[in-house]
């Protein structure tokens, strides 16, 4: 074999992998996008701009915190005050129109609806704290959702989810 056509091949191989990755980091919000159920949630902004990642509006979920403020009081899903550190699971119950939270837990619940969070960071994450619009959009989105408003989300059946709207009304 040749030197031309073993860096060939090696240039193939790596970018095969690197595709390999990027598939991995975005399954679970395709998979939810993809083969997911529809939840409506309610929702608050919380900062629209980041010159580093773009236009967006964070999302806040009023419904999903736990009943345990968090130390600085900071909007947000609040601590998990267990010592541990990795997955966390929140179940979901219909309140009226929306879902809300209905118990948080380390281990996958039996039946669904709930949601594969994380809280190996600063905060628990969900995978549905940002919805990215164009620029000129997200600042007006965030004026337009200050009193409230609706995400519809899709969850699959391993608690992956993906926001595909956000919405003044139900």
């Amino acid at each position: 074999m040749t030197h031309l056509a073993r860096t060939a091949r090696l240039t193939a191989a790596v970018a095969v992998a690197q595709l390999a990755l990027v598939g991995l980091g975005v399954a679970p919000q395709l998979s939810a996008h993809l083969r997911g159920d529809t939840y409506l949630l309610e929702v608050a902004p919380l900062d629209p701009i980041d010159p580093f990642r773009g236009a967006y509006v964070s999302l806040d979920y009023p419904g999903l915190r736990q009943d345990v403020p968090s130390d600085d009081g900071a909007p947000g899903l609040g601590p998990v005050d267990d010592g541990e550190r990795g997955d966390v699971y929140v179940t979901l119950r219909r309140d009226g129109e929306v879902w809300v939270a209905d118990g948080w837990s380390r281990t996958r619940p039996d039946s669904a609806p709930y949601l594969s969070c994380d809280d190996r960071g600063w905060q628990v994450r969900c995978g549905i704290e940002s919805f990215f619009l164009p620029q000129d959009e997200a600042a007006a989105m965030e004026r337009a959702l200050a009193d409230g408003a609706y995400a519809e989300v899709r969850i699959d059946d391993r608690g992956n989810a993906t926001v595909v709207d956000v919405r003044e009304e139900p």
